[in-house]
């Protein structure tokens, strides 16, 4: 089985990609519907900023989210590296920010977030990104669930808002 850091590059030869680095709205709304192991379809270890664990920490020791990071060994908190002027001037949040600042520093590493500005900002700079319900769809198009709507009802159960017109297209491109 190859290894989940080689990926096929354009001209088809194997390369070395990096770990994937999450923010905190995908690791809530996994930890909150019961479904936190699905990050590792990105790869594994996660990267976890720790600007990112400062805000899933404020929200204390009980919550969801707090437990399922300290019970996953295969979460590496990191510390960032320098933020890049070209990710300063889109004014997106600490976590956003430190998230997109590693995965552009570091060539061929996946951001996981959700945010809409951060997911631009990515989309503009060429950072390789995929959100929560892209995660569920990976694990319907690998065989890993038998069906995306489920998760994605426990996810919307869980306070994660997504639209009609996003999710339906979504669904259809996995066969539902």
């Amino acid at each position: 089985m190859p290894s989940p850091w080689t990926s096929i590059s354009s001209h088809g030869k194997s390369r070395v990609s990096e770990p994937p680095v999450v923010n905190a709205s995908p690791l809530i709304y996994l930890a909150h519907a019961d479904l936190f192991p699905l990050l590792q379809l990105a790869g594994s270890p996660v990267r976890v900023p720790s600007a990112v664990v400062r805000e899933v920490q404020r929200r204390g020791p009980r919550d969801p989210t707090v437990q399922a990071m300290e019970a996953s060994s295969w979460l590496h908190v990191m510390v960032e590296s320098a933020t890049s002027p070209r990710i300063k001037a889109w004014e997106l949040g600490p976590g956003e920010t430190a998230v997109l600042s590693w995965a552009h520093a570091h060539t061929g590493c996946v951001a996981i977030l959700d945010d809409l500005a951060g997911r631009r900002c990515a989309e503009v700079l060429g950072i390789p990104l995929i959100g929560t319900l892209g995660l569920v769809l990976r694990a319907k198009r690998t065989g890993q669930i038998p069906a995306a709507r489920p998760l994605v009802e426990k996810l919307r159960e869980a306070g994660m808002y997504l639209a009609d017109r996003v999710l339906e297209p979504a669904l259809r491109l996995v066969g539902e």
